[in-house]
């Protein structure tokens, strides 16, 4: 599976593409039906600390796109709970596949 990494208004980090690459890596081992994936890493400003640090990612099955973002306030929770939430979707599409 091929995976994009995009920033807005934040450094690249290596660490973090590791981390998202890693759990999305998992998620393909269950869900052999992926595509592909964009991440994108954004910070919003705000003057909350528990937000504003916000990871979408976009996965690319046969059929809709399926789509999720979170806000933490730390980019490492904010992957964990977007991967959680694709987790969810995935199962799903995949119980509907296996019906047909």
């Amino acid at each position: 599976m091929n995976i994009n990494f995009e920033y807005h208004n934040v450094t690249a980090s290596e660490r973090l593409e590791i981390l998202a690459a890693q759990k999305l890596t998992k998620l393909e081992g269950k869900y052999d039906f992926m595509i592909n994936a964009d991440v994108y890493f954004k910070r919003e400003n705000t003057s909350n600390d528990t937000s504003g640090k916000i990871c979408s990612i976009r996965v690319n099955t046969p059929g809709p796109t399926l789509f999720a973002e979170c806000s933490s306030g730390a980019f490492e929770a904010s992957i964990a709970k977007v991967i959680t939430e694709l987790k969810s979707q995935l199962q799903k599409r995949k119980d509907k596949m296996q019906m047909h």
